[in-house]
């Protein structure tokens, strides 16, 4: 019988007016990949949290045994000295410091005062290799793509002596290929003996790499599912336990919606580099979308998807940029956000807990943000009609929060995504750009962001939605355009399209 290696007895976590968890029981075998699984605010990441000492002894219930040892961990430092190490959903890595100086920031080579960087940097090559990375370790973060400096995340952990490895959704930002290559590296260092938790919304990425997958849901512990049982654990099973019902249908039917004439279309655009002038990262893109249409944009990591959405949206990214955009019949030259804005265009950013919502701020504040002007009497904002429009865009599009006044720093993923749409919603745009507007969510929670889709469809809004999941482009699109290496290499009727026609276009194998 395998050794126990951690246990979590009755973890019960309390915040303001929030039972966060519930008498939450975990156990994980050593040796093992345990997945844990559950909607958004089900209570996954803020039990990590409590595992790894973010949350210290003191502020929870229950007992945390690792090792067969009871464990009091007051911060991170104490769960790392026993081999126990997290790595978040979004990378804590330093862009403007060298990889090695990453992987040991805080945990740095030398005697003293005096960091060795001769044995830093020979150190952090070792680890690499490890996992793959063939980048000198003196190289900037800056200089690698987001799959790279995954890959540095996990060889920084493993610089830690890490025996016990916990992974915070740790494919939500990586394409299909380095998202596979790392799930086969975890069961790679599964062989090795390591033990693994993995959180994440991707639940055929659970059942291709788990041992044992618990859910949670609403604070609480449901089951825990044996993948090596007589029985394949399908998604289906898995989502039945993560939302308490089947889930027969992943994306809405779109009803009601008539497609009109074009509302924007851009036109031999092109993007260079900010900071290396000489290398264009959109190339002479052309493209349209028609009111109540949803079109989606799919691509590979660095197509040059999110530079063109940005480029687009009043030149929030790229230098020398040239090509025309033309929004309701009319030619226009946005020089920054709040012409886009006034032009009735927005767009709901990739990175909602960086640029698109200020998490110390309320869900009233942020829902605002966008379109003030309409609250504002001379320089005075009405609190009464910010509080009323914000209770309205909280029922219209089931914000799961006792009030308008929490901090959106409190809320789960979804309800974030949700109102980063509420914030651009309010502002009546005419053309919504939606950068991966599910990511990081749970399959309930995507479903209620497709229905929203659905309704800005059917008010007749154009939609151009980039996503790295090929089942959301195909499932929620009339029209899919397909970039690479920077430009547009395909346009296909969603109806048509498949996951194969997609893939053998981005590769140049078309028909």
């Amino acid at each position: 019988m395998a050794k126990i290696l951690l246990e979590m007895k009755s973890i019960t976590k309390t915040f303001p007016g929030v039972k966060a968890l519930d008498n939450v029981n975990l156990q994980v075998e050593e040796g093992e990949i345990h997945a844990l699984v559950g909607e958004n605010g089900a209570g996954k990441s803020t039990l990590m949290n409590v595992l790894s000492g973010i949350y210290p002894y003191g502020t929870y219930e229950g007992d945390i045994v690792y090792n067969g040892e009871v464990c009091r961990f007051n911060t991170i430092k104490d769960s790392e000295s026993r081999g126990i190490v997290i790595i978040h959903q979004e990378l804590a890595l330093v862009p403007e410091m060298t990889i090695g100086e990453n992987m040991y920031l805080g945990n740095e080579r030398g005697k003293k005062s005096r960091i060795d960087w001769d044995e830093t940097y020979a150190e952090a090559d070792k680890y690499l290799k490890m996992v793959g990375l063939t980048e000198n370790s003196r190289v900037l973060v800056k200089e690698i793509g987001t799959g790279k400096q995954q890959l540095v995340e996990i060889a920084k952990a493993l610089a830690k002596h890490a025996k016990l490895l916990i992974l915070d959704e740790p494919t939500s930002s990586l394409n299909e290929e380095d998202s596979r290559a790392l799930l086969d590296l975890m069961l790679g260092f599964k062989k090795q003996g390591m033990t693994m938790i993995i959180i994440s919304h991707k639940l055929n990425e659970v059942a291709y790499v788990s041992d044992k997958i618990t859910v949670v849901r609403d604070g609480s512990t449901i089951e825990t599912i044996d993948c090596h049982g007589a029985e394949p654990v399908s998604e289906d099973r898995i989502i039945k336990g993560m939302v308490g019902r089947e889930l027969t249908n992943r994306f809405p039917k779109r009803e009601g919606v008539r497609i009109g004439e074009v509302n924007m279309e851009v036109r031999n655009w092109t993007v260079h580099h900010p900071l290396y002038p000489e290398r264009k990262v959109v190339n002479d893109v052309s493209l349209y979308v028609r009111k109540g249409e949803v079109v989606g944009i799919y691509g590979l990591m660095g197509a040059g998807r999110t530079e063109l959405a940005m480029s687009i949206f009043g030149r929030s990214y790229g230098a020398q940029i040239s090509g025309t955009l033309t929004i309701n019949g009319q030619q226009v030259n946005l020089h920054s956000p709040s012409d886009a804005i006034a032009h009735k265009l927005a767009y709901v950013t990739e990175d909602r807990k960086g640029n698109g919502l200020v998490l110390s701020q309320s869900i009233k504040v942020n829902t605002s943000l966008a379109n003030l002007n309409s609250l504002a009497s001379g320089s005075v904002i009405d609190k009464d009609m910010e509080y009323n429009v914000a209770v309205e865009y909280k029922d219209k599009l089931k914000i799961k929060t006792p009030t308008v006044e929490q901090l959106v720093g409190n809320l789960s993923g979804g309800n974030q995504q949700k109102v980063l749409l509420a914030k651009w919603m309010y502002a009546e745009p005419d053309v919504l750009i939606l950068d991966e507007p599910t990511r990081g969510i749970d399959v309930g929670a995507k479903y209620e962001i497709y229905c929203i889709i659905n309704d800005l469809a059917r008010a007749g809004k154009s939609v151009l939605m980039i996503s790295s999941e090929l089942p959301e482009v195909l499932g929620m699109s009339d029209r899919i355009y397909i970039m690479n290496a920077s430009r547009i290499v395909g346009e296909m009727n969603a109806a048509e399209a498949t996951q194969e026609s997609i893939m053998a276009t981005i590769l140049g194998r078309g028909d």
